[in-house]
């Protein structure tokens, strides 16, 4: 039997809207939704950027581990929520 992986995905979520235009874009490894137009290209170009990135390094999104995703993300100026510690 073969198992199915999990694929991940990342999303963006702007919260900025204010001319009732509902943004939605979806790409390999991510879905936003929300946002102005700037801030919805914005999140688009880091995404885009991440993307690249993760694939000069011969890797799926699912293969990364929480440091390197960290690390990843900072280098694309992304915002990254930190989980609760309990």
């Amino acid at each position: 039997m073969v198992q199915s992986r999990k694929k991940a995905k990342i999303l963006g979520v702007g919260l900025d809207n204010q001319d009732g235009h509902v943004r939605v874009t979806r790409a390999d490894n991510f879905h936003l939704v929300g946002g102005s137009q700037e801030t919805h290209e914005v999140m688009t170009e880091k995404c885009i950027k991440f993307n690249e990135k993760l694939n000069g390094r011969g890797k799926q999104l699912e293969d990364l581990e929480h440091k390197e995703f960290l690390d990843l993300a900072a280098e694309c100026k992304m915002n990254v929520l930190k989980p609760r510690e309990e």
